[in-house]
């Protein structure tokens, strides 16, 4: 699966792997903001990296969790669902808005193929200090450069280079920053 190659996401060790995330998501996603201590417990065990001083609210979704890494003070707004079957990497004080839904699952263009659940994964990178405006779509394999902003409701098909502005479906630089 991290390899690239396809895979069966019903695999019994993947379905076990996935329960797992989703009872620590239920966990998470339940407790208050005031339970900061076991809010970055559940976290920290949860995820593959949770930087120093990032944060999350309340509700996130994801696969597995362990695919995913968030850097320092990069912060995680509500509702922000990461499908995470291959390497989602946030980089250090990214602000991602609510709504927020970062991919990295595909499934085959052939309907037979995709009826047997067949599919393949393939990374996102997300740079330091990148601003996901709310709403925004992250395509599986996108890498959009440090500082970039996305405006709200962008889909994200393509990778974009580091200090620009982009916005819209496709989202296509509109200036540099």
């Amino acid at each position: 699966m991290l390899a690239g190659e396809a895979y069966i996401a019903t695999d019994p060790e993947l379905l076990s792997e996935h329960l797992r995330a989703q009872s620590l998501l239920a966990d998470f996603n339940a407790m208050r903001l005031e339970q900061d201590t076991e809010r970055r417990s559940i976290l920290q065990q949860l995820l593959g990296h949770f930087g120093e001083g990032a944060f999350i609210k309340a509700t996130l979704r994801c696969d597995y969790g362990y695919n995913i890494s968030i850097g320092a003070r990069s912060f995680v707004n509500y509702d922000c669902t990461f499908i995470d079957c291959n390497t989602i990497t946030i980089g250090e004080d990214v602000q991602i808005a609510p709504g927020v839904h970062i991919y990295t699952a595909t499934h085959p263009l052939d309907a037979a193929s995709r009826r047997s659940g067949v599919e393949s994964a393939i990374p996102v990178h997300i740079g330091d200090g990148v601003w996901l405006g709310g709403g925004t779509i992250v395509r599986p394999g996108v890498t959009i450069g440090e500082n970039t902003v996305v405006g709200a409701g962008s889909v994200v098909v393509k990778d974009l280079p580091s200090n620009v502005m982009a916005v819209g479906n496709p989202a296509c630089v509109v200036r540099s920053l």
